[in-house]
């Protein structure tokens, strides 16, 4: 009897260590080692799953002027959203990566999708829900196809095997941390495991040319759960994000070789599934009859897709000795800029004034074109005096208090002018790139906040 093996591993990022240590020499967290049993003299581990016919040619050396630079076509879904995120369709043999909250719709979204694909054969292993729970999903979805096949094991030898029978064109596994290979004798979601059955999912999309989708569980701090090495071995890495007490949710790309990693794709939660939101900006803009104080309207970017959001803010007396500073969906560094270059450059008292800021739709904007519609909310709250409603703004702010020029600016004036919008305020250094004969929108240059000031208020 062989003696059993064991080492420690950092729940942080999956570092490796003989003996015990209080803070890891990898990340630097403290009291995340923990032991687990390691098994490494398998001389079969990696031909688990392998065809005979593929061993053979998993060895050449090939001169790189020799290898075909035409990209395989890609597998176009129903779901257009998804289609935008993964770069254009799902290339074979990706591994994708995808991380959420639970109860936030991870696997309604896949099996949603999955079932939507009929013309290609799909495996759906499931390690969290009997076939049952995952047939009255179904059902609720109301979409019928005959070659989705189903598996609920943690095995991935005995995975590997209903592989070999069933040759599917893609596999969805949900979720990576109920995996668990022969190889390692730690248990279920522990860093080794979870580390192995994604090294297997790996080699066996990349010899067969198979997608493979691996839902995944989050830590409390919302980073994937596992080994930070996780997120270096897979080729995307989707994060499925939203507010339980919205009905919307975003599919945020983290990391992707085969294209932007700044597209999102916008769903809504409905009983019969995840909808489509095809045109975000009729769901940021909130439908008020009432003119109201406080509120801008913004052309941002997100990857190649315009958006049009909502920025609310209110500025009050502060009653606490320390003015309070909150912020929803915004940086909140970023606030405390903008407040000091409108206290430095133009005088206003926000020193002595609480203030709170909240982007409409539970989204998080990082777009620094947003600044100018933070600015003007702060300032119609300040004066208590209303934006027009047909207005919007699109332009970043320098610590100066000039407006400067945003990238993109003709999909953002057209993006408004198809909202109905009858005015936007862009950089006056923009002006080159927004020719205003080419828009019946208004189209007006500012170069510095004080010029934005006189003309609104």
């Amino acid at each position: 009897m062989s003696k059993i093996k064991t080492a420690f591993f950092c729940q942080q990022c999956g570092y490796e260590s003989a003996k015990w240590s209080g803070r890891c020499p990898s990340c630097g967290q403290w009291n995340t080692f923990v032991e687990e049993k390691i098994q490494k003299d398998i001389p079969l581990r990696n031909s688990s799953w392998k065809q005979p016919e593929l061993s053979s040619a998993a060895d050449n050396i090939v001169n790189l002027s020799e290898v075909s630079s035409t990209e395989d076509e890609r597998l176009i879904t129903g779901d257009a959203e998804l289609n935008r995120v993964l770069g254009g369709g799902i290339v074979p043999g990706s591994l994708v990566l995808v991380g959420g909250e639970p109860g936030i719709g991870k696997s309604t979204l896949f099996l949603q999708n999955a079932l939507q694909l009929s013309q290609i054969t799909t495996l759906y292993i499931s390690g969290e829900e009997s076939a049952q729970q995952i047939k009255m999903r179904a059902d609720r979805l109301k979409i019928q196809n005959d070659q989705f096949f189903l598996l609920t094991e943690t095995s991935t030898q005995t995975i590997f095997q209903e592989i070999k029978k069933l040759r599917p064109q893609l596999v969805i596994v949900d979720s990576i941390q109920t995996l668990q290979s022969p190889f390692i004798e730690a248990a279920p979601g522990s860093i080794s495991q979870i580390r192995e059955t994604t090294a297997e999912m790996q080699r066996f999309a990349k010899e067969t040319h198979t997608p493979v989708f691996l839902i995944g569980h989050i830590t409390k701090d919302g980073a994937i759960a596992g080994p930070k090495i996780l997120e270096h071995m897979v080729d995307t890495v989707l994060q499925f994000e939203g507010d339980q007490h919205y009905a919307y949710r975003i599919l945020r790309t983290i990391k992707n070789r085969f294209g932007s990693t700044s597209e999102l794709g916008i769903y809504e939660m409905t009983g019969y599934g995840l909808r489509q939101v095809t045109n975000p900006s009729e769901i940021l803009i909130s439908q008020r009859e009432d003119q109201l104080s406080g509120v801008a309207i913004a052309a941002t970017m997100e990857g190649m897709r315009p958006m049009l959001v909502e920025v609310q803010a209110l500025v009050t007396q502060s009653v606490y000795g320390t003015p309070q500073r909150t912020a929803t969906g915004f940086d909140l560094r970023r606030l405390q800029l903008l407040l000091a270059v409108l206290e430095k450059r133009g005088g206003f008292h926000f020193g002595v004034k609480d203030v709170f800021l909240n982007i409409a739709g539970g989204i998080r904007v990082e777009d620094p074109a947003i600044d100018l519609a933070v600015l003007c909310a702060l300032l119609s709250s300040y004066e208590d005096t209303a934006i027009g409603s047909k207005i919007c703004f699109a332009g970043e702010v320098g610590l100066s208090g000039e407006i400067r020029a945003v990238n993109r600016i003709e999909q953002r004036i057209a993006e408004a002018e198809k909202l109905g919008f009858d005015k936007i305020f862009i950089s006056r250094y923009n002006k080159q790139g927004a020719h205003s004969g080419k828009f019946n929108i208004e189209v007006a240059p500012v170069g510095r906040v004080d010029e934005v000031y006189q003309q609104l208020f």
